[in-house]
């Protein structure tokens, strides 16, 4: 079966009839495009990470933490909500993963780049047959393999030494990316495997995003890129907020969604005043034809699409999420911009090279994190407008 053609047939329903006030989505033929640019260039460890998060959104939102399905999820998935995409994913992280390795990939250079993966490994985990999150891991190679980057991110990872891990293996350095990284991963595996020690892993995730923020926000209400370590980045790069604004978010709903929710009502406040923080301070600085700069309050830098659709997904969630609707009209304009510029063959153009962080792609290069964030965006646009077709 073609990966959620069920989604698919209602997506291209939703973009031809978005209600007044909201941009239509991309169509169904754009997306279905994008998805394979996204599966035919997705190679390191954050790009598979965030191709399976954006996989999960838009074509298998009962599984995800935006939805409160998602826990627990089932145990056996059917035809029609298999994640088979998603699940591949997971499947060969966990196959090709040195045995004596503890993270999920060996020898990447970054802490939480790995533990992007770990979502999709423990869904893995759960549908196995092992329909509890304390099973027998020596049965499941899925349970083993995200139990093991679980250890290796709080027990063997570089820290500050008031805990906030490293984004970097060699050094203790923070980088704003961390917070889509590994938080996310840390909560998801407390949400599935709940009691004290569940609880426990998703208020230390927050912790987590709290001593981020402490170290990387400054006044401007915008995150700073890197710090600590042989070099820092202090520019506001603007994909860099969209990680921390993003990764912040999953944690949000994955603890809103969770059975313990109401042991978390101050976290899941702080945390929501925290993205509102970011895209607060991102819009006013949109430019005219809806795109965002590379690095977001510096004219001298260049447009970048791949930013633009991450922040305009992660207020299109906050809309409906916290009823905050003050930036609508940007994510509207952001939407209409990323529409024009996709081309025919599925590729986002005028995107940062995800590998510099500080010059644009050029001629055949591409972004895979780009087409991720363009499924993102698209996934929250939908989510959006089905709670306002729900007000109506």
């Amino acid at each position: 079966m073609v990966a959620g053609a069920t989604v698919l047939r209602s997506l291209l329903t939703l973009a031809s009839s978005a209600p007044a006030g909201v941009q239509a989505g991309l169509s169904n033929d754009t997306i279905s495009n994008v998805r394979s640019r996204l599966l035919e260039s997705a190679n390191a460890s954050w790009e598979l990470g965030t191709a399976a998060e954006a996989l999960t959104e838009l074509y298998w939102p009962s599984l995800s933490v935006f939805r409160p399905s998602a826990f627990p999820p089932p145990t056996t998935l059917n035809s029609s909500d298999s994640a088979s995409d998603v699940l591949a994913i997971a499947r060969n992280t966990v196959r090709t993963r040195p045995s004596q390795v503890l993270p999920l990939v060996a020898d990447d250079g970054a802490v939480g780049d790995p533990a992007s993966i770990g979502v999709a490994v423990l869904l893995g985990a759960w549908t196995y047959g092992n329909s509890s999150g304390s099973g027998n891991a020596s049965s499941n190679p899925f349970w083993e393999a995200a139990g093991n980057q679980l250890d290796y991110l709080l027990h063997v990872a570089p820290q500050t030494n008031d805990g906030a891990i490293s984004h970097r293996t060699d050094q203790v350095q923070l980088w704003s990316d961390f917070v889509y990284m590994a938080p996310p991963f840390i909560a998801y595996f407390g949400a599935l495997q709940g009691g004290e020690s569940g609880l426990g892993l998703m208020q230390y995730a927050y912790q987590q995003c709290k001593l981020y923020r402490n170290y990387l926000k400054d006044d401007s209400g915008l995150w700073r890129h890197v710090t600590l370590g042989s070099w820092q980045d202090d520019t506001h790069w603007a994909t860099g907020n969209g990680w921390a604004a993003a990764g912040m978010l999953r944690v949000l709903e994955t603890l809103a969604n969770s059975d313990q929710a109401d042991s978390l009502t101050e976290e899941t406040n702080d945390l929501t005043i925290w993205i509102q923080e970011i895209i607060n301070a991102t819009w006013p600085l949109q430019k005219e034809n809806g795109t965002l700069y590379n690095i977001l309050d510096d004219d001298s830098s260049f447009a970048d699409s791949s930013s633009t659709a991450l922040l305009a997904s992660v207020t299109y969630r906050m809309a409906y999420i916290a009823g905050d609707d003050t930036h609508l009209n940007a994510a509207n304009r952001a939407m209409a911009l990323i529409e024009k510029s996709i081309d025919d063959d599925g590729w986002l153009q005028n995107t940062v090279n995800p590998y510099t962080f500080s010059s644009p792609n050029t001629g055949e290069n591409h972004s895979p994190e780009g087409q991720a964030f363009v499924l993102l965006l698209q996934s929250a646009w939908r989510d959006y407008w089905l709670a306002q077709r729900k007000s109506l």
